[in-house]
């Protein structure tokens, strides 16, 4: 899949204020600071595309970037960040929950973890909740390149037993220095357009 063009995201706090022109979507969710605006800069190929920061929490909203006119990427705020406010937090949860339960364009969710880490109880829970919600679910695990060759084999193994994925389960490795996983990435949006 080619990537040609990408608009500025269209930001929603509530359902009112979702793109109405029903094009397919594909949810971004993750921890705070696991790297989803990376992700999405190394998917469309721009270098500052979605903001990147080194303080986690930035995403406070719903950010519908629209792709090739034909598909939305949603980022939605991290979890697990203990500097977001208990009731901020709560607020997310709850927009969080209703775009899943309203969406019918909703294709895919990618649940990015760290791979330098185990499955925090946040990646567990939100795996177990999408899960709960029978949906689309692909694991991408970023920042690949930063675990030495050797310690990988012993690394999936440690994120696929905490997170009890099944053979079935699709996990991609990735990482914005190599690209690796994003061909990947890019081939279950570009299935799940047909």
């Amino acid at each position: 899949m080619q990537i040609d063009s990408v608009e500025e995201p269209l930001i929603a706090i509530r359902v009112s204020q979702y793109p109405t022109d029903n094009k397919r979507e594909f949810l971004l969710l993750g921890r705070s600071n696991v790297g989803k605006s990376s992700f999405i800069n190394t998917l469309i190929e721009r270098k500052n595309f979605a903001r990147t920061s080194s303080k986690p929490g930035k995403t406070q909203t719903l950010n519908f970037y629209l792709v090739n006119k034909e598909f939305y990427l949603v980022d939605v705020p991290g979890y697990g960040y203990a500097s977001v406010a208990k009731e901020t937090q709560k607020k997310f949860g709850i927009m969080i929950e209703n775009y899943l339960q309203t969406r019918e364009n909703l294709k895919c969710v990618f649940l990015l973890i760290d791979y330098r880490h185990k499955p925090t109880e946040d990646d567990i829970l939100m795996y177990n909740f999408l899960k709960y919600y029978n949906l689309n679910i692909k694991i991408v695990a970023t920042k690949y390149d930063k675990v030495p060759k050797n310690s990988r084999i012993k690394q999936d193994k440690l994120i696929k037993e905490t997170l009890k994925l099944s053979e079935n389960d699709t996990f991609i490795p990735f990482s914005t220095i190599t690209k690796k996983g994003r061909n990947e990435v890019l081939e279950i949006i570009a299935d799940n357009l047909k």
